[in-house]
């Protein structure tokens, strides 16, 4: 399930783009939205287009490569990914002793279009490594771990996201998420009603997107959850939303 509103992100992101077509930030962020909402052709054709407009790596793109489809589709196709994989493969090893923190945020997006989770891992740590306190990013690290079935290195990432932004929704939940599978349910439980908590009082610092959405997410998971838990009776506080009640039987402050 995905907290964020990427539709609409990506909507506000192409109307900068529209405004400013070489905003690299934007084109970055667009690939992961793209990605996110699985538009894998348009995610490939926006790490291209970051690559085109960045004063030191657009030499790298040439003009046939700007042929390749930015159709709107969940089917990856094999060759544009490889070109664009090359490209930033590429632009990676022009000054390998110096990290670029947005190749590798690059790579790291299209290892996990391919699957490729250790590698995706790889290249967000090697990002971190230049800023370690990026909260989103060791919440992206802690995803790609999770779908490479490395849960337990998982939860360490989300762990420092939190760290880092103790009010990021999406990472709390995600970290939830991790919980359950591994049957760790009412350590998951916590973690939602904690969410749901900074939610009610309005502290997603990373504003992870619509309020009413979030809510419902994180209540649906967390019936889910106390299904898991056998404990059937706490249905009905979920299904009536009693937050205070549950932060009561849970000991959430």
């Amino acid at each position: 399930m995905c907290l964020l509103q990427d539709p609409q992100a990506i909507a506000a992101l192409n109307k900068c783009l529209d405004l400013q077509p070489t905003n690299l930030q934007a084109l970055m962020a667009l690939a992961v939205c793209y990605t996110n909402e699985n538009y894998y052709n348009q995610a490939c054709l926006a790490l291209l287009n970051w690559l085109r407009h960045n004063p030191k790596y657009k030499d790298l793109v040439l003009s046939e490569d700007l042929r390749i489809s930015g159709q709107a589709t969940s089917l990856l196709e094999p060759s544009q990914h490889k070109l664009v994989q090359d490209l930033f493969i590429n632009a990676a090893q022009r000054n390998p002793k110096d990290v670029d923190y947005e190749v590798q945020c690059g790579l790291g997006v299209l290892f996990n279009l391919s699957g490729e989770y250790n590698k995706a891992a790889d290249c967000f740590t090697a990002a971190l490594s230049v800023k370690p306190d990026d909260a989103r990013l060791w919440n992206r690290l802690g995803a790609t771990l999770a779908n490479g079935s490395r849960p337990e290195e998982a939860v360490n990432a989300y762990h420092n996201a939190l760290h880092i932004a103790p009010g990021f929704i999406r990472a709390r939940y995600n970290v939830g998420i991790t919980c359950i599978n591994l049957n760790a349910y009412r350590e998951a439980a916590e973690h939602f009603l904690t969410a749901l908590n900074q939610q009610a009082r309005g502290k997603d610092v990373m504003n992870s997107g619509s309020s009413s959405q979030i809510s419902d997410t994180i209540w649906s998971t967390l019936r889910m959850c106390v299904s898991l838990m056998n404990q059937g009776e706490l249905k009905p506080l979920v299904d009536q939303r009693d937050l205070k009640e549950l932060n009561r039987i849970f000991s959430i402050d």
